[in-house]
């Protein structure tokens, strides 16, 4: 690819912010279209009566050295991200009153052995012996699924890599065998509360419950808590405007209020593509940061045969309910962690668990004076909102605001005054969400985690490419950020400029990355 043929990059979440910076920094002519007026999508912010609510995303990792986002920042120039380390990284409050702490230190182990009982550490010893193979491999931002034989030789090359680092541990049969079964697998003895505590877990970090979650996927995702988790200065819409920076210190640029309409193709590839204000903005290559079903509206009669037997609403997958709380900061112990998630009873989901993130006392920024920012959310089925929306308006409406209820209700067990101490509520559907982040029906949080072999590669046809949550490794930031990295290195290998990409894996030895608090 000839450096100065034009990339056109649509959306600016992570995922396509990382891949427009590292791309940019190897001499492309970048160009991001974003249709908010400000980055981060799902894992962006949006303001309200001097407020700074996290739209979606609250709870962001990966940060340490050697972390994905490390890898980024390395990758592309960031000296510093905003971001400021917290430990623990959340408490999660089970239907018997119980409050279970997740810390990233040694204080892990007898929290587990006080809430679960001794045996329960064995399947906390696998999943951190699973996660630490696992992050091992996914760090090296494996071509997977691979999609054409060069990706297949880099698969094999950095999976060889991966054996020879460990290989008594990477070779152990039960890695092979937790491919293909799920983390329940590892779950067959434990006590009832354990099994909750974990559904509960994966079900914000892969989507999907244990009797579902891939072993492998679901104990990488149990591990962010020991990994450390991190409060973004300005809200976890900072990591997409570091991002937004480096794409245009690098000589990238990045347009707000450009919602696209469609992709121009011409001889069965894309040449341009066009915005609902009529402009054009010619392209070499495409990289969608969309949902799979938002690029098949774009391409019209040239949809990809990957995006041709789409069904018509996302499944399976989830959409949030979300409530947005402007809240006296008295009513909030001073040294109350800033996530909880609050469990009612099963099935979860739709009110029945949700999830609480504060913003820091620290980070005046977020609320005016003497007040805190609430995010609060569940997860929730997406077609019943859009039924009621058009076709019942009364109950929707009804609906929505019994679903707030029952969230402000599961929030008060953390924080019982909050009622009187909120001034300001604001309850979201996928309806919502939908008109925020142009996510077809609202879907956020990419495909429940099941099957690694069902994964998504981000290969879609000629000069066509998608990245975000869809692809593999997936959702959170930071399996965001990885799969920007892997599809920036196989767009500068199908041009062979490779080179022009810097990831250097090792620890830092420059002033840290994250600060302390």
């Amino acid at each position: 690819m000839p450096s100065r043929e034009p990339v056109v990059v649509i959306g600016a979440g992570i995922g396509g912010l990382t891949t427009a910076a590292l791309l940019a920094q190897a001499g492309l002519d970048v160009t991001v279209l974003e249709a908010h007026v400000y980055p981060g999508g799902c894992a962006g912010v949006f303001f309200h009566q001097g407020y700074r609510f996290e739209a979606g995303a609250t709870l962001a990792g990966g940060f340490y050295p050697g972390g994905p986002m490390d890898l980024v920042a390395r990758a592309v120039g960031i000296k510093r991200w905003p971001a400021h380390a917290d430990d623990p990284a959340m408490t999660v409050h089970l239907p018997d009153g119980q409050a279970v702490t997740r810390y990233g230190d040694a204080r892990r182990w007898p929290e587990y052995v006080r809430a679960f009982g001794e045996p329960a550490a064995a399947f906390w010893r696998w999943q951190e012996r699973t996660a630490d193979a696992l992050w091992d491999l996914a760090l090296r931002a494996p071509a997977w699924p691979p999609q054409t034989p060069g990706e297949l030789g880099a698969l094999a090359g950095d999976g060889l890599r991966w054996l020879l680092a460990d290989l008594p541990s990477h070779l152990h049969p039960r890695l092979l065998a937790d491919a293909f079964r799920p983390v329940a697998a590892h779950l067959q003895a434990a006590p009832k509360a354990l099994r909750l505590f974990v559904d509960a877990q994966l079900l914000i970090a892969a989507q999907t419950t244990s009797a579902h979650a891939n072993a492998l996927y679901g104990a990488a995702a149990l591990d962010l808590p020991r990994r450390g988790v991190v409060h973004l200065t300005g809200g976890i819409g900072a990591i997409a405007q570091t991002l937004a920076d480096a794409v245009q210190r690098h000589g990238g640029k990045v347009r707000y209020r450009q919602e696209v309409s469609r992709i121009i193709y011409a001889e069965g590839r894309p040449v341009a593509v066009e915005t609902k204000r009529g402009q054009r903005y010619p392209a070499h290559t495409v990289i969608a940061n969309l949902p799979p079903w938002n690029i098949a509206k774009l391409t019209g009669d040239h949809t990809p045969a990957a995006l041709q037997k789409l069904p018509d609403a996302p499944q399976p997958g989830w959409g949030a309910f979300m409530v947005y709380v402007g809240v006296d900061e008295r009513a909030i112990p001073p040294e109350l962690p800033l996530h909880h998630q609050v469990l009612a009873r099963e099935p979860l989901g739709e009110g029945n668990s949700v999830f609480l993130s504060l913003s820091p006392a620290w980070d005046s920024g977020r609320a005016p004076a003497g007040r805190r920012a609430l995010t609060i959310s569940t997860h929730t089925a997406l077609a019943p909102w859009w039924r009621l929306f058009h076709y019942d308006p009364h109950h929707y409406a009804q609906r929505k605001s019994n679903y707030a209820e029952r969230m402000l209700r599961a929030a008060e067990r953390v924080l019982p005054d909050l009622r009187a101490a909120a001034e300001l509520t604001l309850p979201g559907t996928p309806v919502t969400f939908q008109r925020f982040t142009r996510r077809v029906q609202g879907w956020v949080g990419g495909f429940p985690q099941t099957d690694l072999f069902q994964a998504w590669g981000p290969r879609l046809g000629a000069g066509l490419w998608m990245v975000g949550d869809s692809i593999f490794p997936g959702q959170s930031t930071a399996a965001v950020a990885l799969g920007g990295l892997r599809v920036a290195r196989a767009i500068l290998a199908d041009g062979r400029a490779n080179e022009a990409l810097p990831v250097d894996r090792r620890a830092s030895t420059d002033a840290p990355l994250v600060k302390t608090t």
